[in-house]
């Protein structure tokens, strides 16, 4: 076989994965898992085959000694032994059997599985680096304007006084003919300078003054005159031909190296899963949110460096309960869902801030609510709590009451923002659709 068969050999044993991953999560039983090891079945299935006779004599298709030859008629049939009931119709079932299926199973820890969800959804999900748990010395690539001197940054020091030399200094010669201007003196001499764009001080052009002998002051009748007949040499040429004998540096212009400090990130995520226990979530309802929030806890555990969970119950009153209790749980009371968010963002603001930890908030139930305890407490604890996702998960098997309208409510006023997400699982099969909407950012 060669690579390309390989290859598609290997594109096929992934899709049949990722195939038994799906069906697992829509129908399979989720209870043999636990967070850290996900046990995904295989059914082991035996096909009937035909085998040859173990009998020395006679083979495959052949009867005893007193069978029929070829072209003779067969007798009527006789009631063959066994081991079934002797009623007349012959259609009796046995006793049920009390053994399990024969199943095999391949275990996930939850990176593997959060891979596969990843491939087979094609998921979007950006992890975010949230809490620094190391902080190192990088490379040398911060700038201070102090430190030790084995840390000066002299090329960038070097740079600025040439910048500095190169815009202040001058053509000598040409500013001392300028000094040969009839009827002129050091104050004229340094105005007309300024004025072309020539920075000498006034005191260097006084010094120069008394050097220039009195028979010379007038060798030019003007400025124009002058410039007629001496060209102005630019800083950079003089560089070039006289070479560079000083730099005029500055204390201002000293700056000093220090190492970048890089920061190790670790990605932190706390999940809040609520869930609606009151009378109406019987237990078709609460399959579905286990269904739907088991394999959104596994992938978010796979994805993140760190997880946290945090479950939390709620009728009309709201208390934090275990995972191993929160499937289970169910009440008799009614319905306030604005309870269970008050609680979640008591705790998330007590003991996961958001400069430190990702946050979901995932909450489902049957839609049912208070009168207006959607619109006028629970949309604005949702945008009061920051979070990576919010998700409501609406469970209404047969088809949404009269009366459960939360989800519609929360749909519309977060329309527009794709952090918030309203999904509808009627069924098992929703559940692989509902989680991809949840998971996606877009």
């Amino acid at each position: 076989m060669g690579l390309r068969e390989d290859l598609e050999r290997f594109k096929e044993i992934g899709e049949e994965r990722r195939e038994d991953l799906e069906s697992f999560i829509r129908y399979g039983d989720l209870s043999n898992s636990d967070a850290d090891q996900i046990q995904i079945p295989i059914k082991v299935v035996d096909l009937p085959e035909f085998e040859y006779s173990q009998i020395d004599k006679g083979g495959v298709g052949q009867g005893n000694d007193s069978t029929p030859d070829v072209g003779q008629p067969v007798g009527d049939p006789t009631e063959a032994d066994g081991d079934g009931d002797e009623a007349d119709d012959g259609d009796q079932e046995g006793e049920p059997g009390d053994e399990e299926g024969e199943h095999g199973y391949y275990e996930m820890d939850p990176e593997e599985f959060a891979e596969e969800l990843d491939e087979a959804l094609g998921l979007d999900l950006e992890p975010k680096g949230k809490e620094v748990i190391e902080e190192v010395e990088g490379d040398f690539t911060d700038i201070t304007r102090s430190g030790p001197n084995s840390t000066l940054d002299f090329e960038r020091l070097f740079k600025q006084g040439l910048k500095r030399k190169l815009a202040m200094d001058f053509d000598e010669d040409y500013v001392r003919e300028a000094m040969r201007v009839e009827g002129q003196d050091p104050r004229s001499v340094f105005e007309w300078c300024r004025n072309e764009q020539i920075l000498v001080s006034l005191s260097w052009i006084q010094n120069e003054w008394e050097t220039i002998p009195m028979t010379e002051r007038d060798r030019y009748s003007s400025f124009e005159a002058m410039q007629s007949v001496n060209e102005r040499t630019p800083p950079v040429q003089l560089i070039r031909e006289k070479g560079l004998t000083e730099v005029p540096f500055r204390s201002e212009d000293e700056r000093y190296r220090q190492p970048e400090i890089e920061e190790t990130r670790q990605k932190n995520v706390v999940v809040v899963n609520i869930r609606d226990v009151s009378g109406s979530m019987r237990e078709t309802k609460r399959e579905l949110v286990e269904r739907t929030f088991t394999p959104l806890d596994w992938y978010l555990t796979g994805t993140y460096d760190h997880a946290e969970f945090v479950y939390i119950a709620h009728d009309a009153e709201a208390w934090e309960v275990e995972r191993s209790d929160f499937f289970g749980i169910r009440s008799g009371g009614g319905t306030r869902i604005s309870s269970a968010y008050e609680l979640a963002k008591d705790i998330l603001e007590s003991q996961y801030p958001w400069s430190e930890w990702n946050r979901y908030v995932f909450a489902a139930g049957d839609s049912e609510n208070a009168a207006n305890d959607t619109t006028e407490k629970v949309i604005p604890l949702m945008e009061s709590i920051p979070a990576n996702k919010h998700a409501y998960v609406e469970t209404q098997p047969g088809g949404t009451a009269i009366n459960a309208t939360h989800a519609e409510e929360v749909e519309r006023a977060f329309r527009d923002n794709a952090s918030i997400k309203v999904v509808s699982v009627s069924e098992p099969a929703d559940v692989i659709d509902g989680v991809e909407s949840i998971l996606n950012s877009s």
